[in-house]
């Protein structure tokens, strides 16, 4: 039965040779490398498995060719915050979504029909014809959450990330600066920035607040929000 891959095969060559692109059947067999891992790959993953399969093309070359898969279509080039360009096979005629696990890297692939059909809709109240689109979804995926501690210090929380503040560490004094940052227990802090250096950047009681990182590990949350009733 003629698959996908197949009619991509078909269609490489047909284009290829009638734009008069060199080395057809080296680059072919780039496609069929390609199409085989059918993920998000970087151009290091991609020369990996090239290797791995007998291949030993310069990287130039390669290079060129993952420019000339995504210029006709064959592939896409995705950039996610905070990773290098990831490429991916271009179905034609299907459009995905991407959640993104910021700890692990981990990338699922999604659709949803109704979420398609609001963004069309939204789009028309307001004059607007779409003609693409991409949505990308930070978090943690459900392997990672299992990870995260009963408390963590705010220090170690994830741009983004929501969570209850359960403890103060430190002494007396240490209290009362937090204190003065207007903070206390209880409150909903939201992370804006955190480079995993220096002050961070956090969200709280619908104020920015700027602290260094040495009292942001003092200061215990419950990741996500999950909140224990406070005596």
């Amino acid at each position: 039965m003629d698959t996908i891959h197949d009619q991509e095969r078909r269609q490489f060559n047909r284009l290829f040779k009638a734009e008069g692109v060199d080395r057809v059947a080296d680059r072919l067999a780039v496609l069929e490398v390609f199409l085989r891992i059918e993920r998000h790959i970087s151009f290091q993953e991609l020369m990996d498995a090239l290797h791995d399969s007998g291949y030993s093309f310069e990287p130039d070359f390669v290079k060129k060719t993952l420019n000339l898969l995504c210029r006709y279509g064959f592939a896409v080039k995705k950039e996610f915050e905070g990773r290098p360009p990831l490429y991916e096979h271009r179905h034609i005629g299907f459009h995905h979504d991407h959640l993104i696990c910021t700890k692990c890297g981990k990338i699922v692939e999604f659709e949803n029909s109704q979420m398609e059909g609001l963004q069309v809709e939204i789009a028309a109240l307001h004059g607007f014809h779409v003609l693409q689109h991409k949505m990308e979804m930070y978090g943690l995926c459900s392997e990672c959450l299992k990870e995260r501690v009963r408390l963590m210090p705010l220090a170690a929380a994830q741009e983004g990330e929501r969570g209850i503040v359960e403890e103060f560490m430190g002494r007396s004094g240490a209290q009362l600066r937090l204190a003065t940052l207007g903070l206390k227990k209880g409150d909903q802090v939201e992370v804006i920035t955190n480079s995993g250096q220096g002050q961070l950047i956090v969200a709280a009681n619908a104020t920015r607040l700027a602290m260094g990182r040495g009292i942001a590990k003092k200061i215990l949350v419950r990741p996500n929000g999950r909140r224990r009733d406070l005596p």
